[in-house]
């Protein structure tokens, strides 16, 4: 508990950073949002800019992502948040729509962000991102359709 001009706030959790090898965190990290994106991120990039990989693995998932302090849907919230305010970010925020539904975000939950960002980013950009939701949508149906269309 920490006190300061008679407010009693209790001190939060401090993230945990002793990492020893941070590639493969950032892997594992990453792998938590969706289990085939480190192979993407390798096969677009590893030839072209292998930098790129690394510093987005290691920094972004390992060193940021991984800590331990901010549970696993808020930082797809703000990052979704972040990505539809920038405005200029579709194919990310195409991919983070994506990996915030895969570990338990709801389209309404989506679809909520982007009503806030009307607010704070402009109607623009809730609407851009709003386009993006409906294609993750649309293209999730598609894939449980075809899906129960094997099995028939």
């Amino acid at each position: 508990m920490k006190e300061k001009k008679g407010i009693n706030d209790n001190v939060g959790k401090v993230a945990v950073g002793n990492i020893k090898n941070r590639f493969e965190t950032g892997e594992k990290y990453l792998s938590k949002l969706d289990n085939t994106q480190v192979e993407k991120l390798k096969n677009t990039n590893n030839d072209f800019s292998p930098e790129l990989v690394k510093f987005v693995l290691e920094y972004g998932y390992a060193d940021i992502f991984s800590r331990d302090n901010l549970d696993i849907k808020y930082r797809q919230i703000a990052t979704i948040s972040a990505l539809t305010a920038l405005g200029n970010a579709q194919s990310q925020l195409k991919f983070h729509i994506n990996a915030g539904m895969n570990i338990g975000l709801t389209f309404e939950n989506i679809k909520e962000i982007m009503l806030l960002m009307t607010v704070y980013a402009g109607f623009p950009a809730g609407i851009n991102g709003t386009n993006v939701l409906r294609e993750v949508i649309n293209e999730r149906e598609n894939k449980v359709e075809k899906a129960s269309n094997k099995d028939v």
